[in-house]
């Protein structure tokens, strides 16, 4: 079998939706033809649709270097990295050591800045600064989000405990302290 087949193949796959499969054929088509850059790149693709974002990573960095003009390529491979990113941060955020936080905000800025339209990485965000009490960051992801989603939930939520919790702030600066 050569490239082309192989490519479709794995075409006929996806539209089957068998994505294993697809992979498999687009596999093929990469050790068919190790140039070509569009192979890696639908690869790719299809690893990050099955969850599979280290592979998804290799191949969208092989379809870059091999075709660097490709700015198509560019935006794949910075959404994967965010999407890798968002992961690691979570990882370290849900293991509650604060040492390790100031890393996954860098993180998750980073995913951000990877990959502006990804709601994860803003509501991850948004959600770890409001843990610190940076409630004005907070407050500024949430309102990102739901400029990318109006009818984002988790978003409106976000910015409702955010504003919440600077009420409360508020009221508790301006509360008398009573007689002395």
């Amino acid at each position: 079998m050569d490239g082309e087949s192989s490519l479709k193949k794995a075409y006929e796959a996806i539209l089957g939706g068998d994505f294993e499969q697809a992979i498999i054929r687009f596999e093929e088509a990469i050790e068919e033809e190790p140039g070509n850059a569009a192979a890696y790149y639908r690869c790719s693709i299809t690893c990050a649709r099955s969850g599979k974002w280290q592979k998804a990573l290799d191949y969208a960095e092989q379809a870059v270097k091999l075709d660097p003009a490709q700015q198509e390529y560019h935006f794949h491979l910075q959404t994967v990295q965010a999407k890798q990113l968002v992961l690691e941060a979570e990882t370290i955020l849900s293991t509650q050591t604060s040492v390790k936080a100031d890393q996954a905000l860098e993180m998750l800025q980073e995913a951000s800045r990877l990959d502006p339209l990804n709601l994860e990485a803003l509501l991850l965000l948004g959600a770890a600064y409001a843990s610190l009490n940076r409630l004005d960051e907070a407050a500024s992801c949430a309102l990102r989000a739901i400029g990318l989603d109006p009818e984002h939930k988790a978003a409106r939520r976000l910015l409702s405990d955010v504003k919440a919790r600077r009420r409360s702030a508020n009221n508790q600066i301006r509360k008398p302290k009573g007689n002395r």
